[in-house]
Parts: structure tokens; sequence; C-alpha cells
């Protein structure tokens, strides 16, 4: 009995064109996705690729909701048991890891999710714990944009990295409080991790302020 030759190369698939998007985008960013280069980087004809996207945007949409898919949001399940603050702070914190991972996709994921299936189950997890807080709807969409705004903005530069780390470039005469401004780009890590966890306490610690005075709920929980 004649068994059919194995194809030499795997089928093409949403998930390799997915792959492979991902990859360039990582490694060279947006302008390096086109039709013509994933075609060449799979192996295939450009137009094969339309019989699972319709065009360059929509890869990558599925791009970006790869890396939505990576944000934990076990926090919002509501047999979890974290209070509100808590699951917002982690929830931003696991959020933001997954950006880190993947920076180059940032500007795609900051103009919200679309129809992206993964991004709006982070919406409707954020939206709907908060609901169940106790905000009223139209804040608990205003704390969702807040988060979105904070956490992505957070992840589209590192503000250590945009000073030079030379020290001849921050005359005293000139700038006399940037002094050691030089040694930023290489505590860049430490930086851009302690100004995030230091905006992200300042936001939930001022939402809990908000949340006392709405009188109809239950007093804010302690920080976590």
């Amino acid at each position: 009995m004649c068994r059919m030759a194995r194809p030499r190369k795997p089928l093409l698939s949403r998930d390799r064109i997915v792959g492979a998007a991902g990859a360039l985008v990582d490694s060279e960013g947006l302008d390096a996705v086109s039709t013509r280069r994933l075609a060449a980087e799979l192996g295939v004809s450009g137009p094969s690729l339309y019989n699972h996207f319709r065009n360059k945007d929509e890869i990558l949409d599925a791009v970006a909701d790869t890396v939505s898919a990576k944000v934990d949001l076990s926090m919002f399940d509501p047999a979890d048991g974290r209070d509100w603050r808590t699951a917002l702070h982690d929830y931003a914190v696991s959020y933001r890891a997954a950006l880190t991972e993947h920076p180059n996709i940032v500007p795609v994921l900051a103009r919200g999710p679309g129809r992206r299936p993964a991004g709006l189950r982070v919406a409707d997890a954020v939206f709907g714990a908060m609901v169940r807080a106790g905000w009223p709807p139209a804040q608990a969409t205003y704390i969702g944009a807040l988060m979105r705004y904070f956490i992505t903005g957070s992840a589209l530069g590192s503000f250590a990295s945009g000073f030079v780390d030379d020290e001849t470039a921050y005359d005293p005469a000139d700038y006399p409080h940037l002094g050691q401004a030089h040694l930023l780009a290489e505590r860049r890590q430490k930086v851009d991790e302690g100004a995030f966890e230091t905006g992200l306490r300042a936001l939930v610690d001022g939402l809990a302020l908000q949340y006392a005075q709405l009188g109809t709920v239950r007093p804010a929980p302690n920080r976590p």
C-alpha cells in the first residue's frame, strides 16, 4: 500500500504566520512586517497569506493579541479573594511584564482591543471586577481606560535610557541638579521599575480615596 509523501514544509496556518510576524516585530520592529517579507520568511507565496488574513493590520492585531493573552487575569476571578486594589496592582504588574517582553508591539496595543478576543477579555475582566467591587459602571470604565493609559504609556519608552552615559553632557553650570544623570542609563531597569511601582501605588491610592467617597460602598481596604 502506497503512503502519501509528507509535505516538505509545515502547512501554512494562522499560528505560523502570527509566530513569524511576532518574531519580526520583536527583532526588527513594526516596519519590518510586510506580507512579502512574511511570505519569504515562511517559504510560501505572498497570496497564500490572504487565505488567513486580509492584510498586514490584521496580522499585527493577531500578534498584539498573543501578548494580551499572556496577561494574568486570575486576580479578577470572583473566587480569587483579592480586593479590588490588590487586583488592580497585580494586574498592572502582569500586564507591564508582558509588554516589557514585546515592547515593539506596544503601539498596536495602545490603540485598544478593537475586535481582538484576548484584548476584549482583559477589558471585560477589569470592568466586571470594578463593578462587582461597587464602582459605578461609568467610573469602572474610566478605571479600565486609566490603567491602560498608565501601563502602555510606561512601556512605550524608558525614562532612564533617555539620558546619555557621558558625564560631560550635564555641565553643572547649565544643569545644577543633573550631576548623576549620566548614571541613569546603566541603572535603567531599577529606575524604570521603581518609577512604575511608585506611579502605580499613587494611582491606586488615589482611586481608593475616590472609592471611600462614593458613600454607597464599603470603605477602601488596606493598600497591597
